[in-house]
């Protein structure tokens, strides 16, 4: 457990459609506690489910748990190593509208089909930072996103790192704590049913279907990650997260498996 205080709150410039959990910076380390549910164990989960794919760890934020003693109160949440190593978070939206003066969103959902929807959104980046291949690291991440159900991707939570000579590099994949339903106070109370609520939820990046942009993207940039995990892997993960409550890693594992199973095509074990 570890105390944190006022002076060491951050925001880090991202928006999240449900309002911004508090966020802590101590000795380069990120703190992020609980907001509307479980985050923390779906961050710490979904990090660790990664360690069995084909992504290098560079490619991602490694993320551990941690309880967060703030003002007075104790929050389940989740820590991680700064990776920026000097270079400065920018979201896409914010860039967007940094160097054209208008969003990156709003010129996505201003065109109809959603095919040419992800291809405007690769192809202004990759004109906007010169990064090549920025195809493939969005198949990965909408990938990720589909299999842990991540419902809050959008341009204001997809970043690029810069530096003051105007250089960009990816940014390893972070931000997962909205996944796996996390939101049991507002979307996905813990009395919902698993197998029958997942198709209510919805994805933000280019359409609302997670299916959909996963075909999409696998279309215009072929398949870009396999996992490797089944079922005692996920248990094993999920039953060190003692300071969630049984109910709730329970439902955690179920819909892993769930979503493996619709993605079977995707596990090469």
């Amino acid at each position: 457990m570890v105390e944190l205080f006022k002076e060491e709150i951050r925001d880090d410039g991202r928006q999240s459609s449900k309002g911004n959990q508090l966020k802590f910076v101590r000795d380069n380390i990120w703190y992020k506690a609980d907001y509307l549910g479980y985050e923390g164990l779906a961050e710490y989960t979904v990090s660790k489910l990664l360690g069995f794919s084909n992504l290098d760890k560079t490619e991602y934020v490694d993320y551990d748990l941690e309880q967060i003693t703030y003002n007075g109160n104790v929050y389940n949440g989740c820590r991680s190593k700064d990776f920026t190593d000097g270079w400065n978070l920018i979201t896409l939206e914010r860039l967007f509208k940094n160097v054209y003066g208008t969003g990156l969103n709003k010129v996505i959902y201003s065109v109809q089909n959603h095919e040419d929807r992800l291809k405007i959104l690769v192809e202004q980046v990759e004109r906007t930072t010169g990064l090549p291949d920025f195809g493939i690291y969005m198949n990965k991440m909408l990938t990720i996103d589909s299999i842990f159900l991540n419902e809050d991707r959008h341009t204001h939570n997809i970043a690029v790192l810069t530096n003051d000579k105007n250089e960009f590099r990816l940014a390893p994949i972070f931000d997962n704590g909205a996944g796996l339903m996390s939101d049991t106070m507002m979307d996905f109370p813990m009395s919902l049913d698993v197998i029958h609520s997942i198709d209510k939820v919805k994805s933000k990046t280019f359409c609302d279907d997670f299916a959909e942009q996963v075909d999409i993207a696998e279309k215009l940039y072929g398949e870009q990650i396999h996992f490797s995990f089944g079922y005692n892997d996920v248990k094993a993960i999920v039953d060190r997260c003692e300071i969630y409550d049984e109910t709730v890693r329970e439902r955690v594992i179920e819909l892993v498996m769930q979503m493996r199973r619709r993605y079977e095509y995707l596990f090469k074990i």
